[in-house]
C-alpha cells in the first residue's frame, strides 16, 4: 500500500474511532462537562432545571407567571413570613429553606411564583426542578456557587413515595452534607403534605413489628425538620373566600353588584366542593369571560 493510501486509511480508522465513541457516549447516557453562561441570568429571570442523561441544563423561561401578591388573601402571615425571609436572602444576610405546606388551591404555589415581581431587580432568579431530577441537586449547587445571583430552586407539589429514596441529596443540600451549601442557594418546596412522607396509622401502632419505632418515625419526619421556616396553609371559611372573590373581580374590574357576586361566588364554591383561593380565581375569571362575551357584538 503507498504512503498516501496508509495516511487515507490512518484517517479514516481515527474518524471512525471519533464516531463510535460518541455513539458510545450516547448509549451510556454519558454527557459533556455542563457548560453554564453566567450572561443567561442577566436576560431571564426565571428557568427549568432539564436534565439530559448524566448531566443538564437551565432552560429559561421568557414568560414566567408574575403572580401578584395583593391578590393573596387569607395567608397574611406566611406571605409575610416568606417575604421577610426571602428579602433577607437576597440582601445577602442570613435566611432559611422554606417549605409551604397544607390545603390545595391556598396560594402555596402562588407565594412563591409572586417574589420575582418583587425581587428579580435585585437579583433573585427561581430555577423550577421536578421531584424526580432531585438527584441533579449536587450538579445544579456545582454550577451556580460562583454565579453572581441568589437562586431559590422551587420544587413545587413535593411528596415521596414509601421506599422512594430520590429524598436523600435533598436532605444533604437543606442541611448535613460535608460540602457547604453555596450561600446564594436556597430551597423553597410546596407539599399538600406536611411531613412529605405517606404517615401510616401502624407506624404509631407499631403493627410493623419493629423494636425500635420511634426510630422509624423520627426518620420520616427529618427531612421537613431540615426547612428553617415551615408555612402552613389552612382551608378558608367563606368569609375568606368571599373576600378573596371580591379582590379578583376588583382586579378584573367586574360590573357585577356585591350581593349578586356572593351568591354566584357560593354556587360555584358548591359544585366545585371546596372554597379555595383556586376556585374563587376560577370562578371570577368564568364570570368575567361570560360577561364580556355576552357584551360583546354578534
Amino acid at each position: 500500500m503507498s504512503d498516501t493510501g496508509t495516511a487515507r486509511w490512518m484517517e479514516t480508522a481515527q474518524h471512525l474511532e471519533r464516531v463510535l465513541l460518541k455513539v458510545e457516549r450516547l448509549l451510556e447516557g454519558h454527557d459533556p462537562e455542563p457548560h453554564l453562561d453566567p450572561a443567561l441570568f442577566e436576560r431571564y429571570q426565571a428557568f427549568r432545571w432539564e436534565k439530559r442523561g448524566k448531566g443538564g441544563t437551565f432552560a429559561a423561561i421568557p414568560h414566567p407567571h408574575l403572580f401578584d401578591l395583593d391578590l393573596l388573601v387569607g395567608v397574611d402571615y406566611a406571605k409575610e413570613s416568606l417575604l421577610r425571609n426571602t428579602a433577607q436572602f437576597v440582601a445577602g444576610f442570613p435566611a432559611n429553606n422554606v417549605l409551604l405546606w397544607g390545603e390545595r388551591g391556598t396560594g402555596k404555589s402562588s407565594c412563591v411564583k409572586g417574589l420575582l415581581s418583587r425581587f428579580a431587580g435585585k437579583g433573585l432568579r427561581i430555577i423550577e426542578i421536578q421531584r424526580c431530577d432531585l438527584q441533579s441537586l449536587p450538579l445544579i449547587s456545582e454550577l451556580l456557587r460562583a454565579v453572581p445571583y441568589r437562586f431559590i430552586l422551587f420544587c413545587d407539589d413535593l411528596s415521596f413515595a414509601e421506599g422512594d429514596t430520590s429524598y436523600q441529596e435533598l436532605k444533604v443540600l437543606l442541611d448535613g452534607g460535608l460540602e457547604e451549601r453555596p450561600g446564594n442557594l436556597l430551597v423553597y418546596a410546596t407539599s399538600n403534605r406536611r411531613h412529605l412522607m405517606p404517615e401510616r396509622m401502624e407506624d404509631n401502632l407499631n403493627l410493623g413489628g419493629e423494636i425500635h419505632s420511634e426510630e422509624a418515625i423520627s426518620d420520616k419526619l427529618a427531612l421537613s425538620d431540615r426547612f428553617g421556616l415551615n408555612l402552613s396553609f389552612t382551608p378558608f371559611n367563606q368569609q375568606t373566600y368571599l373576600a378573596i372573590v371580591e379582590r379578583h373581580a376588583r382586579a378584573h374590574n367586574l360590573d357585577v353588584s356585591d350581593p349578586e357576586l356572593q351568591k354566584e361566588a357560593l354556587r360555584w364554591a358548591l359544585h366545585k366542593g371546596q372554597r379555595s383561593g383556586r376556585a374563587a380565581k376560577q370562578f371570577v375569571e368564568d364570570l368575567a369571560g361570560r360577561l364580556l362575551i355576552g357584551s360583546s357584538p354578534d
